[in-house]
């Protein structure tokens, strides 16, 4: 019997190469710039490689760019992105025009233009990343929306960004919802647009609040956004996020829980066409005792180099005892040459919780489910589709906006038909 190897045991002079591959990992896309590896870059002020935070919870946070080193690709947060596609929005001046920006719907809700030296402007989020931070500096005023105490919207707010430039530009908009307050907010994006975006949602003590953030763009468009909620005492919040137009849509949406007993659901969907590249990376921070959370994401891809990337973080603070979590992500690939990469990330510094948990799995047609359906009369074409329809509506139906879900159902017809599933 071969002798089993050491853990510990010193590399042989004869690796094994795979492509694809060096020795501080995967090279995962061969769009991103700089030829530093992931590890070796130096600190300003010595030799000594750069060591990752050890928690989620110690990632840099900053409202100054310089604070935030040039982009290479090889950073935790950026492997999986295309930097060349991001059109400058990492490495330029946000100069150009942003979109355009129209409130529509509830007549009892107060819609303010407001310079970035009003006192709301930063009450919910700090920038963690080098483009929200380069969006945090560029921005000259902010769309803000405001629930006010006990009020329940009259209707659902439409918040209309429409994108007419395709210069690097940067938004920032601020949605409150004061405490005893109930809401519907809609960000629906379309046009064109280069735009890297932040939005700052509030959600106070005992308030109810739903944002869905539609993405529609015109196929060549580009866009980042960081979008923060800061979650008052017993609060309920869902944040749902659908991702189909665009070029490179890259969205980051955060929860932190700053009061006990409230609760957090967010959903995503997203259907990727070949080309199209859709990202979305969550935190759940949960760092107070008794509250609840729930992620479910799912994605459905098609075409030749469609990819899409989920990243799920939950942090469970010492001090949130009490915490409920579970997270799940669900990708269909519908033809040959699709990539989705999926990563949970759970992290817990206390053991005394009520649950936490997380799934992920990604794979072709069921083929017991068209099985069943072709069994039935159904043909095959017809029966993917159904299959197709029914995996994505568990998101669709989570909206409760029904013009807004009809408009999406027949959304995701389109792209089935556009890719003859």
């Amino acid at each position: 019997m071969a002798e089993a190897t050491q853990l510990d045991a010193p590399a042989s002079a004869e690796k094994i190469a795979i492509d694809g591959f060096t020795e501080e990992g995967e090279n995962l896309s061969p769009f991103n710039e700089g030829t530093v590896q992931h590890g070796a870059k130096k600190h300003s002020h010595g030799d000594a490689p750069v060591i990752p935070e050890a928690s989620r919870g110690e990632r840099l946070k900053s409202y100054k760019l310089a604070d935030f080193a040039p982009l290479n690709g090889r950073e935790e947060d950026w492997r999986f992105t295309p930097l060349k596609r991001l059109r400058g929005l990492h490495s330029q001046p946000l100069t150009g025009t942003g979109p355009t920006v129209e409130v529509t719907g509830a007549t009892n809700v107060l819609v303010e233009t407001v310079g970035r030296d009003d006192s709301r402007v930063g009450s919910a989020s700090i920038p963690d990343d080098r483009v929200s931070a380069a969006a945090w500096e560029a921005f000259t005023e902010a769309t803000v929306v405001t629930i006010p105490v006990e009020t329940i919207a009259d209707s659902d707010i439409q918040i209309s960004i429409n994108g007419v430039d395709e210069a690097p530009a940067a938004q920032h908009l601020i949605i409150t919802a004061e405490r005893f307050s109930k809401a519907v907010v809609v960000l629906d994006h379309h046009g064109k647009t280069t735009l890297a975006q932040n939005v700052e949602i509030v959600v106070g003590d005992g308030a109810e609040l739903t944002v869905v953030s539609v993405q529609e763009w015109d196929d060549d468009a580009v866009h980042t956004s960081t979008q923060q909620a800061k979650i008052g005492r017993n609060a309920k919040f869902k944040h749902v996020v659908v991702s189909l137009g665009g070029d490179l849509v890259r969205m980051t949406p955060s929860s932190l829980f700053t009061g006990p007993g409230s609760e957090v659901e967010m959903y995503g969907l997203y259907f990727a066409d070949a080309g199209q590249h859709l990202e979305q990376r969550l935190l759940v921070d949960h760092a107070v005792p008794n509250c609840k959370s729930r992620v479910t994401y799912k994605g459905a891809l098609q075409g030749q180099d469609a990819h899409t990337v989920w990243v799920g973080d939950v942090l469970i603070r010492k001090a949130a005892e009490g915490t409920d979590t579970y997270e799940t992500n669900r990708n269909l690939l519908l033809t040959d040459g699709t990539r989705s990469d999926s990563v949970p990330n759970l992290e817990i510094e206390t053991g005394l919780i009520e649950g936490a948990g997380h799934a992920s799995a990604t794979g072709r047609f069921d083929d017991e489910h068209l099985f069943y359906l072709m069994a039935r009369g159904i043909d095959e074409k017809t029966a993917r589709r159904l299959v197709v329809r029914g995996f994505l509506n568990e998101v669709i139906q989570q909206i409760k906006v029904p013009a807004l879900e009809e408009r999406l159902t027949d959304a995701v017809e389109r792209e089935l038909a556009a890719g003859n599933i």
